[in-house]
């Protein structure tokens, strides 16, 4: 389905030569289809490796992703398609919720229960309506405002709409920040795929190594090749022909190619747009400062046994589901600083399906709290004691609130912990994924915006793709970088008057 999407008929005149900088899925998916129609692809990626965002690491002797976890959405989602055919382990997580209070100790579970489908609930209607009322929606108004009006209608005791307030920030996790930050207009620009979410239980290696064989074996990749200026002037009409895109990497290289594709993370964008001479256009420019950058981290931590789980499968024991998340909120019996949000919420890969299950935690941090952990870690050695002395600070009191718990135990001390540094990497644009803030005005034009360039690929040559430029349905997920890598692929293609065959539901969104 998808090596066949594009064919290189007999008679079609040779692409000439294509820069993409950037070797993530965007970039891989972008040098497939424009391979397959005979264009000589050159990719420039700053990484001593490729798949981007798409990495694995180890913690505790198994492999966990270090970067994405999930498949958002399981309706016309090509990584899923890709993750079946690669026989790879997703499943949609089912199980026990946990819910601790302020004060560290957790709800009952009819209160648990009662909590977390009102939160669900109410993410549901934020959608429908900021979807339906998008242009009536002051700027300045955030998802937690809808969170506070919609509890107030309800007749929670007092205690409980608290719960459900603290409950709901943690949808900090899904967008990388703050949801006081997070614009109720433009919510709906947040909605994926139709269908459930799966994490990927085996990792997105395999997916990862499918999307990149086309481009391994049929373009050049260079490696370690950090890119400092693109030089894309504006195409002499009279001499076209000769139009030349220069690019300059920090090594001193310069390739000239005819266009260039650019894949790099908005992040990047936002501390490099003087990197594009000539400057780039007002418009674009706009929409690059105007879309947020998210600030989501990861700490996996491995224990001998799954204390947790064994709790819950003791005698007598009135729930024995299998603990899947625990949410802590807005811990007061953890030492943290007072100005930066500090809920936590974690993972429990015990949950996962065999052989893929290990008693590993794996907790989600977001915004300012996910940027001082980094803070703490980004220079220390991961073999250091002083590396794993930071982690234990900051997740101790949380593990330690979980069921099972007892300090004397040796289950209970981790034996290997794994932290994210996303916000230390210039490559990632210091930063997870795209999201959209209060304040923001144009947030859907702005999208549009970044997609087509504001026009400089007509005339200048010069292309952007990755999450960012996504359809609505796929911003910020790496079904979206995949589609956006062929979309510029299709648009280069028709560009150069090559006839297509319809690109695994490509036609349907680029209309939208």
């Amino acid at each position: 389905m998808f090596r066949g999407a594009f064919k290189y008929a007999q008679g079609f005149r040779l692409i000439s030569s294509f820069r993409i900088i950037g070797a993530g899925l965007s970039g891989l998916r972008c040098a497939d289809i424009l391979t397959q129609n005979g264009a000589q692809v050159t990719i420039l990626e700053a990484r001593d490796r490729i798949g981007g965002r798409v990495l694995q690491g180890e913690v505790g002797g198994h492999v966990v992703d270090i970067g994405p976890n999930w498949i958002h959405g399981a309706g016309e989602n090509p990584i899923m398609t890709i993750a079946e055919a690669t026989q790879t382990t997703f499943n949609d997580p089912e199980g026990k919720v946990l819910i601790v209070s302020r004060d560290g100790h957790p709800l009952d579970a009819d209160t648990a229960v009662k909590i977390s489908n009102f939160v669900w609930k109410t993410i549901d209607d934020a959608f429908s309506y900021s979807r339906e009322n998008s242009d009536r929606i002051p700027s300045e108004r955030s998802l937690f405002d809808f969170f506070a009006d919609k509890v107030q209608e309800t007749d929670f005791t007092p205690e409980e709409k608290q719960y459900v307030l603290d409950s709901s920030k943690l949808w900090g996790a899904y967008v990388g920040d703050s949801v006081e930050r997070q614009s109720l207009r433009f919510f709906h620009l947040e909605e994926c795929v139709d269908g459930s979410n799966y994490i990927v239980s085996s990792t997105y290696k395999r997916i990862l190594e499918y999307v990149a064989k086309p481009a391994l074996a049929h373009a050049s990749i260079k490696l370690e090749q950090p890119v400092v200026n693109i030089n894309a002037p504006i195409r002499d009409i009279i001499n076209a022909s000769n139009h030349k895109v220069t690019v300059t990497t920090a090594t001193g290289d310069h390739y000239a190619f005819d266009e260039v594709v650019v894949t790099c993370p908005l992040g990047w964008l936002k501390r490099n747009t003087s990197a594009f001479t000539p400057e780039l256009p007002t418009r674009l420019l706009s929409a690059i400062d105007s879309i947020s950058y998210g600030r989501l981290e990861k700490i996996y931590v491995t224990f001998p046994r799954a204390f947790w789980q064994l709790a819950s499968k003791q005698p007598n024991v009135a729930q024995n589901e299998d603990l899947v998340f625990a949410q802590f909120l807005d811990p007061a019996y953890d030492n943290h600083p007072s100005h930066i949000e500090w809920k936590q919420e974690c993972l429990s890969f015990a949950s996962l399906p065999e052989p893929y299950s290990h008693p590993t935690l794996l907790f989600y941090t977001y915004g300012a709290c996910g940027a001082e952990i980094v803070a703490r870690i980004a220079s220390l050695d991961p073999t250091s004691a002083e590396y794993r002395d930071a982690l234990i600070q900051f997740v101790e009191p949380y593990y330690s609130r979980l069921p099972g718990y007892s300090p004397a135990s040796p289950d209970c001390v981790p034996r290997e912990l794994l932290g994210t540094r996303w916000g230390a990497d210039q490559y990632a644009g210091y930063g997870s994924y795209s999201n959209f803030q209060v304040g923001l005005k144009e947030g859907d034009r702005d999208i549009e915006t970044l997609r087509s360039g504001a026009g400089v690929h007509a005339e200048r040559g010069l292309w952007f793709a990755g999450e960012h430029t996504a359809p609505f349905v796929a911003l910020g997920t790496t079904t979206g970088a995949y589609w956006s890598g062929e979309r510029v692929a299709a648009q280069i293609c028709e560009s150069r008057g090559l006839e297509k065959a319809d690109l695994d539901g490509l036609s349907r969104w680029m209309k939208v």
